[in-house]
């Protein structure tokens, strides 16, 4: 069993257009699951695909379980089980020994941007590239199973 240690932050829009990325992959997620910070999600990126299983301990702590599983499954999973999906583009960015990873949202949650890092301990030490704005790891509106059922589009606030 692993446990993902990670930080969402905002981006700054500006900036981000600004900077120079590597191509981006499109991802799609749908959950066939999502209960009490309990989810199972699909996600197919190209080609591959995979089914992930999550627990949220806290913000920063889950634990995670992820398997590749062939594309047709996933593409049926998706198709047949999901109750909410999302749509993004990710850049993985690499930044002073760590790696972010910036989705670029679509559809729902077009005009919402999320760079992701993980982290070895939720304290460690870690330097935010100039594009980096606010921390939303405690906001549990930008969790992925949440803008799948409440998309950024639909935010009041």
């Amino acid at each position: 069993m692993a446990t993902e240690i990670e930080k969402k932050f905002l981006i700054h829009p500006n900036k981000w257009i600004a900077t120079p990325k590597p191509e981006g992959q499109w991802l799609v997620q749908g959950y066939l699951f999502e209960e009490n910070y309990k989810s199972c999600r699909v996600r197919i990126a190209g080609n591959r695909a995979w089914i992930n299983i999550k627990k949220m301990q806290d913000a920063l702590h889950r634990l995670e379980f992820e398997y590749e599983i062939p594309v047709p499954d996933a593409t049926d999973l998706l198709n047949e089980l999901s109750i909410s999906h999302i749509e993004k583009t990710r850049y993985n960015i690499p930044f002073k020994g760590h790696l972010w990873e910036v989705d670029v949202f679509a559809g729902a949650n077009e005009g919402l941007i999320v760079a992701e890092i993980e982290l070895k301990h939720a304290d460690a030490d870690f330097e935010k590239p100039d594009w980096v704005a606010d921390e939303v790891t405690h906001d549990v509106r930008y969790l992925n199973t949440q803008l799948a059922q409440h998309p950024f589009s639909s935010w009041t606030t």
